[in-house]
């Protein structure tokens, strides 16, 4: 076993807990993560490696959390692997200031803040803050439909829209909704549970019930915007990839006065006929440097994972190629 000491100063003895977190769990995390043994002693950090990158990605990650936490951050196990994730992109510096100066975006029901956790959901909440239409495209798990729900929450509150609509095309339950027991409601709330629970996030049950009871929240299948303009409303059409090009041009061509309009979706989980092309896709083409429209792009990166998962990938990767 060859034990190098890292290079890091902790303020004081309550830095060093909060950094290794509860039970250690932080430290447990990062072992996971770069795959080395990381032992403490005293105040010091060891580790079983005599690798310079490792050491190096490792020391500038320990650097940040104690920046983060100096500055009354409070840090998470997401946080910990997100961090040693950008590392190897950006310098510690851009890491930090995103951490300084994120927004809120709104709280949550239980009154917890809700910030964009990465630097590309902030990019992506400016863009929804700049623009009338914005794309968000990326991998499941990047937080797409999760901001701009909490985003349009927040416009809610505080009357800048009167309406907020969430839609998805039911190319999954299309065909298959005949063979479901029960009135459409009930045939389509399960493919569109994953909007109902951020909704129940941000506003707790009870108050979104009340909500959608009134009509002022709306969470309906595309087929349902056919023939309507949709004025001083928040719209959020997810798993985007999913429509056709018609379906496409018929929702972005219902955008009114003094709304927004946000369309997310992942264009490699195309579910589509291999020979219809994806709205999604077709889209972002064809509207590419049309003022008022931004389309903002996440990453794998942006995948904030157990680090286990991410082993479990690599390994079922390797094993297909």
């Amino acid at each position: 076993m060859v034990l190098t000491t890292l290079d890091i100063k902790f303020e004081n003895i309550d830095t060093f807990s909060e950094i290794l977190g509860a039970k250690d769990a932080h430290l447990e995390v990062l072992t996971q993560y770069f795959d080395v043994q990381i032992f403490t002693k005293g105040d010091t950090i060891q580790v079983d490696t005599d690798d310079k990158t490792t050491k190096k990605a490792l020391e500038e990650t320990f650097f940040v959390l104690i920046e983060l936490v100096n500055n009354h951050i409070n840090i998470t196990e997401r946080d910990v692997i997100y961090v040693a994730k950008m590392i190897d992109i950006v310098d510690t510096d851009t890491i930090i200031d995103h951490y300084l100066n994120r927004r809120e975006i709104t709280k949550t029901f239980a009154g917890k803040p809700v910030f964009a956790k990465t630097i590309n959901q902030k990019r992506y909440l400016d863009a929804i803050e700049k623009n009338d239409m914005v794309f968000g495209i990326g991998p499941a798990g990047t937080g797409k439909t999760y901001v701009a729900i909490m985003h349009a929450v927040r416009e809610l509150k505080a009357n800048r829209v009167k309406k907020i609509i969430l839609t998805r095309p039911a190319v999954e339950a299309g065909e298959n909704l005949g063979f479901l027991p029960g009135d459409l409601k009930e045939k389509i709330d399960p493919y569109l549970r994953p909007l109902y629970d951020a909704l129940y996030d941000a506003l707790g049950r009870k108050q979104t019930d009340a909500l959608i009871e009134k009509g002022v929240v709306e969470i309906a299948p595309l087929a349902y915007m056919r023939g309507r303009t949709l004025e001083n409303a928040y719209v959020v059409l997810d798993e985007a990839q999913n429509t056709t090009r018609g379906q496409m041009k018929l929702f972005l061509t219902r955008l009114g006065f003094h709304s927004k309009m946000i369309v997310t979706g992942d264009i490699t989980q195309v579910d589509l006929p291999k020979n219809s092309e994806s709205g999604l896709i077709h889209a972002t083409r064809l509207l590419d440097g049309v003022r008022g429209i931004e389309v903002t792009r996440f990453e794998r990166l942006d995948v904030i994972r157990h680090p286990l998962i991410q082993k479990i990938l690599e390994r079922y990767d390797d094993e297909h190629h």
